[in-house]
């Protein structure tokens, strides 16, 4: 479902709901009030952190954990055990999907110069690999989340501090969305070799690269670092407008589910919002996908000593032979797959969250 590295600010659904009548990111008295009729603790200190807690970073197939913390969640390590259950939700859902996954990339890569369709390709995939050849590339894939949550968080917590400026005070809505898209392009900057060797590992043979440390080796050897930021420019390209029109999409769904639904001392059904989620992130994918697709072609590139003309090498000469060749539905190819995994994916990733958050000890907040 991903465009990798965007980040968007979104209600959490796993969160208790709080309604905003205006959407302004301003309490009034009036929601106050009823915040604190409705609540069923009457503890001062539980009842600001719920509201506090109330937003969360959708980091697209990995479960949003909430987007900023107290020093209260710090010094407790709260926050490290939010980190910790979003990360096992992330390994849970994309270990799930990943078949999915792989058999977009192999569409991507290979479905127009071949004209493969999606049930040839996973016949393929079978009879080349096996069943567990399913689930090639996903070792790193999940590999790479922890150091990609932990850096998404930690740039963001850093620009939200830039932008205040030393006041004491909460950004707008648009300086959070400036926020989480500068903290998903450096976590991208920094692990995107990662990404670079999961297209490479996905589209392997059989026998043909053992493992991680072999693929690193084979890529470095032949390309050097330049080999490990194949695809790079559109990757960055791809994440304003993916969380752009996720957010738009998600925000103008559920004002209009207000403005429709909306009755006093009523929450916001998790179910609406996951729906809500799910058709944004669809919305996104649209308008992204084909910058997506073309940093997946570059990728799977890395390492490899094709001769392939030069248009074909960089991304604008690339789109443009798609376009020509393919036409317009070739930058397309895959997307099918890729809408299969939004809903699982993000389903799999709320119930592994809160699971593991019961476990960790984390209280509903």
């Amino acid at each position: 479902m991903i465009v990798e590295g965007r980040a968007v600010l979104k209600p959490c659904p796993v969160l208790p709901r709080i309604n905003y009548r205006d959407q302004s990111m301003e309490i009034t008295y009036e929601e106050w009030r009823d915040f604190l009729l409705f609540h069923p603790s009457t503890e001062l200190e539980e009842l600001i952190q719920k509201w506090r807690h109330n937003t969360c970073m959708d980091f697209g197939e990995d479960i949003g954990v909430p987007d900023d913390f107290s020093d209260q969640d710090i010094i407790s390590g709260m926050w490290w055990r939010h980190l910790m259950a979003g990360g096992v939700a992330g390994m849970v859902s994309r270990s799930c999907t990943a078949p999915l996954d792989r058999l977009k990339i192999f569409l991507q890569v290979h479905g127009g110069r071949k004209s493969l369709r999606i049930i040839d390709t996973l016949r393929y995939m079978v009879k080349e690999g096996g069943v567990t050849g399913l689930w090639r590339g996903n070792g790193i894939n999940v590999i790479k989340i922890a150091p990609e949550s932990a850096l998404k968080f930690a740039a963001y917590d850093f620009i939200k501090r830039l932008i205040r400026n030393d006041e004491d005070r909460d950004l707008k809505l648009y300086e959070r969305f400036l926020a989480g898209s500068l903290a998903g392009g450096v976590s991208q900057s920094v692990i995107y070799p990662l990404e670079v060797m999961k297209t490479r590992l996905a589209l392997r043979k059989t026998n043909e690269i053992n493992g991680i440390s072999d693929c690193a080796r084979q890529l470095f050897r032949i390309e050097g670092i330049r080999g490990f930021y194949r695809g790079y420019i559109p990757n960055l390209l791809g994440i304003l407008p993916y969380a752009g029109i996720d957010l738009a999409v998600y925000e103008t769904l559920k004002r209009h589910y207000l403005s429709e639904h909306y009755m006093d001392g009523t929450s916001f059904p998790a179910v609406s919002l996951l729906a809500f989620g799910t058709f944004s992130s669809c919305c996104g994918q649209v308008a992204a996908y084909p910058l997506a697709l073309v940093r997946t072609k570059l990728q799977s590139q890395a390492g490899l000593n094709l001769n392939l003309p030069h248009e074909q090498t960089h991304a604008v000469g690339l789109f443009r032979y798609t376009v020509r060749t393919e036409g317009i539905k070739g930058l397309y190819r895959g997307i099918i797959p890729n809408f299969c995994k939004v809903a699982p994916a993000v389903s799999i990733s709320y119930y592994v969250y809160e699971r593991t958050r019961e476990y960790l000890g984390v209280e509903m907040i």
